[in-house]
């Protein structure tokens, strides 16, 4: 029997991230937890949730670590899973996307994401596909970048917001039920909110 998916958002845990343009990763993984159903529980450095998709085991994850220590919860749960890296999907917070898109990619680099670093470093490569999602605002001009992403996301952004993270949990359910190519063609396409283009 093939190995479950990990699907692990990333952000920061805690109440005081929980909004933070950081944290998009995670609230795509609560988003499918609450639609599958699913319980959450603490184990190692992670908050995990076991669910079916598709007929397929899937391990829903949000690292405990703090995201410049991502890298090892994702060791860890692949190690505890029998997982390859091919079946980690990691679901992050991009800024050179614009906020609302959302990109679905077999692998990369880290775009200076200490999350994606974390990781590259301590799985020893960059081919584990993403779901990536934009969060480059209107005010990002001229604002600290490290500030930024640990700011909430405004008030006037939350809609758009919503519905990229629901285009992020349908693009995490197209990778887990088709695979990754199959997920690129089906959802690099559409976008939250008007697409005026980057």
């Amino acid at each position: 029997m093939d190995s479950p998916w990990i699907v692990l958002g990333l952000g920061n845990p805690g109440e005081a991230y929980r909004r933070t343009r950081h944290n998009a990763g995670f609230r795509v993984a609560e988003s499918l937890a609450r639609e599958l159903d699913a319980r959450w529980s603490d184990e190692g450095a992670s908050r995990v949730a076991r669910v079916e998709l598709a007929g397929r085991p899937l391990v829903l994850a949000c690292p405990l670590t703090y995201m410049n220590r991502s890298g090892e919860a994702a060791v860890e749960l692949c190690a505890a899973e029998g997982a390859a890296t091919g079946r980690l999907l990691v679901v992050h917070d991009d800024i050179d996307l614009r906020l609302g898109r959302i990109r679905v990619r077999p692998g990369g680099g880290t775009g200076g994401h200490n999350g994606l670093r974390s990781l590259v470093d301590r799985l020893g490569g960059t081919e584990f596909p993403r779901v990536r999602l934009g969060i480059r605002g209107t005010g990002r001009a001229g604002r600290d970048l490290a500030d930024y992403v640990l700011e909430p996301f405004d008030e006037a952004e939350e809609s758009l917001v919503d519905e990229m993270i629901e285009l992020g949990t349908s693009a995490v359910r197209s990778v887990v039920g088709e695979g990754v190519a199959a997920a690129m063609n089906r959802c690099n396409g559409p976008v939250a909110g008007p697409d005026d283009g980057d």
